[in-house]
């Protein structure tokens, strides 16, 4: 890469500013939107069943290219995306009546003897959790390659020192996303009783399984980067560490304080210490100023001080999801419906997203003589950006669930034949794309970032105008969605 060129990237994502929460939140409302017209369509109209060209065609619009227009075209006007979006499904609404799914008839049911593995074991399906954490996904591989076109506002880019961006909340949003799924296996634990059983040693090497790989592509990235001379920005993360490593060191970390989580069961009051105890180092010590203006030093800690100390604000932001995905996750006692667990699990999510949300204003704010008026900065990952990332993403996954239980409610059992239902509704209820998203994340990811690699060293994305930009950015969503099917497709797995 030319060294003035070099520069000039670099310039183009240094020292920025960041923009407004209230329009991130418009922006990134956009995916909530899309979903409810795709909803509308599909349990009005059973649109995507069969799921033909014009089915993929409206999926990928509504799904993918939505959150592309969102953060560029309609970037300074998101609220009229919306708009555009909500109405039309309001006007089916209005004008149609829910579909009765054809059930076919089944013998009466006959109660069994429960046992270790029988259905109470079994976690409980939601399709809204698969929906955001594609959306999450498609949001990411847009932005990391739109953040070099001119196409995409300065304001979305991330942050220098403090400051809020779409970026920014982004890479939080990952890890918290992250956290969630990884409740998953700690739930099955605990109901088949076989948690308390599982040493140290025992959980580190299952941890292990999965960061191994992301470790593998962060020493590839860091690699590539300094041997291909691409433009890299140091203050995000250090010299030599970049996001893989902190996505990769996450899970062994998290197996680490599970010890502490038999003494403190709540992992939100985990997350909470941790956070807290990581912006007294920053308010009391010099720590604050050594990872933002202390010189850079010849050591590996001083070389990558933003990676390393801005470790602990994300293992507070995992800790906070996975609180999130135990809740999400746990199902309740064998005479609990359907209904009334959907409706425990919207109802939890809204107190979550409502209580971070209050933290997060103290924090970061200061009226009526209270508030601690603390800046949010990612660099940092300081205890309001914690506070941010997870009432944001509480706030989604309420949003989410609250589209899936109006428009395609669950059914009223629990049992055996139940979950069979419940497996029926959670296929028409999602969108093939954001499941195959869902299930390719890893692979998707990778190959996101293989291509935002490639087409920063062979076309000169500052220099472009807005209409080239988004014929590359489409063919690119397009590219990665089309992997994205035909890995669901060969049925593949490779989720994050």
């Amino acid at each position: 890469m030319d060294p003035s060129y070099k520069s000039r990237k670099e310039a183009f994502v240094s020292n920025l500013a960041g923009g407004s929460i209230l329009e991130i939140n418009a922006v990134t409302l956009v995916a909530p939107a899309s979903v409810f017209l795709w909803s509308v369509l599909q349990s009005r109209l059973s649109f995507f069943t069969p799921y033909g060209p014009a089915a993929l065609i409206t999926d990928f619009l509504l799904n993918v290219l939505g959150i592309l227009f969102a953060t560029t075209l309609y970037s300074s006007a998101p609220l009229l995306l919306n708009i555009l979006l909500i109405s039309p499904a309001i006007l089916v609404l209005l004008n149609s009546r829910p579909r009765r799914t054809q059930q076919r008839a089944k013998p009466p049911h006959t109660p069994t003897a429960r046992h270790g593995t029988d259905t109470p074991q079994r976690l409980p399906i939601h399709p809204f959790l698969t929906t955001y954490r594609a959306a999450m996904m498609i949001i990411t591989c847009i932005a990391i390659l739109a953040v070099d076109f001119h196409v995409f506002p300065r304001r979305f880019a991330k942050a220098e020192n403090w400051g809020t961006s779409l970026m920014d909340l982004g890479v939080g949003s990952f890890v918290f996303s992250g956290g969630v799924v990884s409740a998953r296996a700690l739930v099955k634990d605990q109901q088949n009783g076989t948690f308390l059983r599982k040493a140290l040693a025992q959980r580190l090497a299952s941890s292990m399984r999965h960061s191994i790989p992301l470790l593998v592509l962060g020493l590839i990235r860091l690699y590539s980067v300094k041997n291909l001379e691409y433009a890299e920005h140091i203050t995000e993360y250090g010299v030599h560490w970049n996001f893989f490593f902190t996505l990769g060191f996450l899970p062994p970390f998290v197996e680490i304080f599970e010890g502490l989580a038999k003494l403190i069961p709540s992992y939100e009051i985990l997350s909470l210490a941790v956070a807290v105890l990581y912006q007294v180092a920053l308010e009391s010590t010099d720590l604050k100023s050594y990872i933002l203006v202390s010189p850079r030093g010849s050591d590996l800690l001083s070389k990558n001080r933003e990676g390393v100390f801005s470790f602990l604000g994300y293992l507070a932001i995992f800790l906070a999801g996975r609180a999130t995905g135990i809740r999400i996750m746990s199902r309740g006692s064998s005479s609990t419906t359907a209904q009334q667990e959907k409706k425990r699990v919207l109802t939890s999510l809204g107190a979550q997203a409502l209580g971070c949300t209050a933290l997060f204003a103290l924090n970061s704010m200061y009226f009526f003589g209270y508030g601690a008026n603390i800046p949010v900065s990612r660099r940092l990952a300081n205890m309001p950006y914690v506070l941010w990332v997870a009432a944001f993403n509480n706030a989604q996954l309420f949003l989410f669930c609250l589209i899936e239980t109006v428009l395609f409610p669950p059914g009223s059992r629990t049992s055996a034949s139940g979950m069979n239902e419940e497996a029926e509704r959670t296929a028409f209820a999602t969108s093939c794309i954001l499941k195959a998203f869902n299930r390719g994340g890893l692979a998707v990811f990778l190959v996101a970032n293989l291509l935002t690699g490639a087409v920063n060293l062979t076309v000169p994305t500052l220099d472009v105008n807005n209409v080239q930009a988004m014929v590359i950015l489409i063919a690119y969503a397009t590219v990665i969605t089309g992997i994205a099917m035909g890995l669901d497709k060969a049925n593949i797995k490779l989720s994050l």
